[in-house]
């Protein structure tokens, strides 16, 4: 991996930040996905989401098994930040980043699994309500939440903020690779 031209790369992004963490670091967490299951209308219904992305146990072995972790973070303002509208539609210009920073991965040699937000949002209708694999794996991100993954341990050990105003919109996502060391 060409790091110097990573770096290059993702300076000339509009990312908030980005940061290099180790994989062994991330908390996984029973109580996300129970959060997932009992109060996000996504449960089960994209395979980006819970059961669709397996146990808690199965991605934790799957996002171990990488020994590169990027997280990359967008933030942007909003006028409403109760409206979940609004707020959702800063969405795409954060998943454009985060395939923007993949593609740079993979240009370079790796082969990123990539964690991203909320649930998957390109077909009309999910192939999971067919009993269909995924038409789209390629695209497909599923969410960092989704995958047990408590998020905030790993922006505060890294010294970054969650929230940074009342009206600002903060996305995150991972994208986990193997490299040689």
């Amino acid at each position: 991996m060409n790091y110097e031209k990573l770096e290059a790369g993702l300076s000339e992004l509009p990312l908030y930040i980005y940061c290099w963490i180790d994989p062994q670091s991330l908390e996984f967490s029973d109580r996300v996905r129970w959060i997932c299951e009992h109060e996000c209308a996504m449960y089960g219904t994209t395979w980006a989401c819970p059961p669709g992305v397996g146990t808690v146990e199965s991605c934790k072995a799957k996002c171990l098994s990488y020994n590169k972790c990027l997280l990359i973070s967008s933030i942007t303002e909003v006028a409403d930040i109760s409206d979940m509208a609004q707020t959702l539609a800063t969405r795409a210009d954060h998943e454009a980043l985060t395939d923007q920073v993949g593609a740079l991965l993979r240009s370079l040699g790796a082969e990123p699994y990539i964690l991203s937000t909320e649930a998957c949002a390109i077909c009309d209708r999910c192939a999971i309500f067919d009993n269909q694999p995924c038409r789209h794996r390629d695209r497909m991100h599923p969410c960092v939440e989704s995958q047990g993954i408590n998020i905030i341990p790993t922006l505060e050990a890294n010294g970054l903020e969650f929230q940074y105003g009342s009206n600002v919109v903060t996305w995150v996502s991972l994208l986990l690779f193997h490299d040689a060391i």
